[in-house]
């Protein structure tokens, strides 16, 4: 992409807010297993007594099987499978009712019941048992990727200190109204997003940002739900209601996060579908054809490929990658919101992998986005203190941080009485009514959109240009510093692959040439409007292979469409914009761009576990059907080699996490 050319127009837009949510949608998890409340000691009782069972059953099977009609292997053997395969069965049971007969159950039900038709009363019992005990550790696996995703639950705020009429009354933060007045005291959870009023303290945000730093406010700043008071007492009043509450949004997106299913695992879902009846009619076909062409086939014969398909039945049993797909996706979750990376779904964790371009937007991404007048310059006659207070007053109706940087250093008190007829002109700036004269105050396009005359178009740093009755007044320059882990994210992104960096910004040609040059960007696009952005990621988009991914990243106050266009959308800084949370695709809970390779890193390393998973299961299964379909493994290798698939494939999952 080639440099933006050097134009008439410049900085100071006052964007606009832009709003589109993504749609949800609700996909059904295909696996039977519940992953609710897991209690080991409890689930640990029925497992013991079916191993005494088991084991006394082993050690003394012959004396067993010689009781009348086998009895005493039955009385042994048969309470030891229900134990163990009760939650089996019934699944199984409930399922067939339903019309669904091909899942892991169903294959276990069938194999273990037949075996216990052919009287191998100890490899039923051995199927179940060892299928139990990996249901163990799967829930175990699962407890522990769930345990960093399960600590953003648990901020949830549980009271608020609600001030009513001079006292201090304990309640439900969903009780509390937008306007109440809270008081927070050292130690407790900011129960609601408010402004302070009162009071000064230092904030820990590390539950929700992964930030170990604690944050200094003051009366005049903004503090959200879930973070925790430290120092000093501080007084709130309440800017939202709970359920609207940054907190609230972010663990509705977390619990969501599962709903939109990577690529991979609807893969895999798809694949079982296929799969499973294959298997039990390719089991039916070895069980029943292979007899018919054995002249005087005994029973002996028939028992014998009965046997080898029971064999086929647990071997091919696909429970490894029905449970350890979905589980590695959960574990890259679960450790990116470790990080303070909420992730909305692994659709998105797959999107990353392959990423060639990232763009991002320059203020409050790149830079800190707070503003300070660095200089004023008054022309035609004005005085810097005419200046200012024009600019205070015509800004005083902004919320832009622009305006309030102005407001910031004006400092002094404003009659809003003074201001009529303001109007916001959406990337270019204000016009407004002080004390019945016309004023401007905005970018270079503002002033040459209404043919005022003027010396300065460019300056290294934001400009406010004002004008008074059309007679141009002075500027006001504003200068933002870069993030202390710019130029580390940048090089970050270039070490991991990214073949380019690209900065988008409504800025003007100076500035942004300044900073690409600091960071050592690729390119840059300078002087947009918002939808100028949208058409740069489209130009993007069409310039890029096929198969290669776009990233924007973006503050999340004004960049919800760009957010929306990319293949990925990452929001910066965005606990405080409902436009982040609702349009990014990942939303960094800090400021640091750094963050954006973490994202990336995550994704990876969750993509390659899983198909390590997806690989190493097909091959030992295809290796150990081959020997079960010429007698070559029993059932007791056929178990260990479910099991076993099993279990390695949810440990390598749960490396996600480290």
């Amino acid at each position: 992409m080639q440099k933006a050319k050097s134009s008439d127009s410049g900085c100071c837009s006052h964007d606009y807010h832009h709003d589109r949510s993504h749609e949800n949608h609700n996909h059904e998890h295909d696996h039977n297993h519940d992953h609710g409340d897991f209690n080991l000691n409890q689930e640990l009782i029925p497992v013991i007594l079916v191993v005494v069972l088991f084991i006394g059953g082993l050690i003394f099977e012959e004396q067993l099987h010689n009781t009348p009609y086998s009895i005493g292997e039955y009385l042994v053997f048969i309470p030891a499978y229900l134990l163990s395969g009760w939650n089996v069965l019934t699944i199984a049971g409930r399922n067939i009712l339903r019309g669904r007969f091909f899942d892991e159950n169903f294959l276990m039900t069938i194999a273990t019941l037949g075996a216990v038709a052919i009287h191998k009363l100890p490899e039923a019992v051995g199927v179940m048992l060892f299928f139990k005990i990996g249901e163990l550790f799967q829930e175990f696996a699962i407890g522990r990727s769930r345990q960093s995703i399960r600590s953003l639950l648990e901020i949830r705020p549980d009271s608020a200190n609600l001030k009513d009429n001079g006292d201090i009354k304990k309640v439900s933060p969903e009780t509390v109204a937008v306007g109440d007045i809270i008081l927070v005291k050292p130690g407790e959870k900011i129960p609601l997003d408010g402004e302070i009023i009162d009071g000064n303290s230092q904030i820990d945000t590390s539950a929700l940002t992964g930030e170990s730093v604690p944050r200094t406010v003051k009366v005049g700043e903004t503090v959200l739900a879930g973070t925790i008071n430290q120092t000093g007492v501080l007084t709130v009043k309440v800017t939202k209601l709970f359920g609207e509450s940054s907190i609230s949004r972010i663990l509705e997106l977390v619990e969501n996060a599962r709903s939109k299913k990577a690529e991979t695992e609807k893969f895999i879902t798809k694949f079982a579908s296929y799969y499973t009846p294959f298997v039990v009619f390719a089991s039916l076909a070895v069980a029943l054809i292979p007899p018919l062409f054995i002249s005087e086939a005994t029973n002996a014969d028939r028992f014998l490929w009965v046997y080898r398909a029971l064999v086929l039945l647990v071997i091919s049993c696909p429970c490894g990658l029905v449970i350890s797909i979905p589980l590695g996706y959960f574990g890259g979750i679960g450790g990116a919101a470790k990080g303070g990376i909420l992730v909305k779904g692994s659709t998105f964790l797959d999107t990353l992998t392959a990423v060639k371009t990232v763009v991002l937007d320059k203020t409050g991404t790149l830079t800190k986005g707070v503003f300070k007048v660095s200089q004023i310059v008054p022309t035609n006659g004005f005085t810097q203190a005419a200046l200012m207070e024009i600019a205070a007053k015509v800004e005083s109706q902004s919320n832009h941080p622009v305006a309030k940087s102005i407001m910031e250093a004006y400092g002094g008190k404003i009659d809003s009485s003074d201001v009529k007829d303001y109007e916001e002109i959406a990337g270019h700036g204000i016009r407004a009514k002080v004390n019945n004269q016309i004023v401007l105050a905005g970018n270079d396009r503002l002033l040459h959109r209404e043919n005022i005359p003027h010396d300065v178009c460019n300056a290294e740093g934001t400009v406010v240009h004002l004008a008074v009755d059309n007679s141009y007044a002075g500027y006001i320059l504003i200068a933002d510093e870069l993030k202390e882990d710019a130029v580390q994210a940048i090089r970050d992104l270039k070490k991991l692959g990214v073949e380019r960096i690209v900065m988008l910004t409504g800025d003007n040609q100076a500035v942004a040439d300044s900073v690409a040059k600091k960071l050592g960007l690729d390119s840059y696009l300078a002087e947009l409007l918002p939808e100028g952005k949208v058409e740069a990621i489209e130009k993007l988009i069409g310039q890029s292979k096929k198969g290669d991914k776009i990233v924007f990243v973006g503050d999340g106050i004004n960049d919800a469409p760009v957010l929306a266009r990319a293949d990925v959308g990452i929001a910066m800084g965005g606990l405080g914009s409902d436009a982040a949370i609702e349009t990014a695709d990942v939303v960094i809970m800090s400021d640091a761009p750094s963050k954006v390779a973490e994202a990336i890193q995550i994704a990876r390393k969750t993509h390659n576990i899983v198909w390590q998973n997806i690989i190493f299961a097909m091959l030992v299964k295809g290796i150990f059907i081959a020997l079960g379909a010429f007698g070559l493994a029993t059932m007791w290798e056929a178990v260990f080699a479910d099991v076993g698939v099993a279990l390695a494939a949810i440990f390598n999952a749960t490396r996600v996490l480290k």
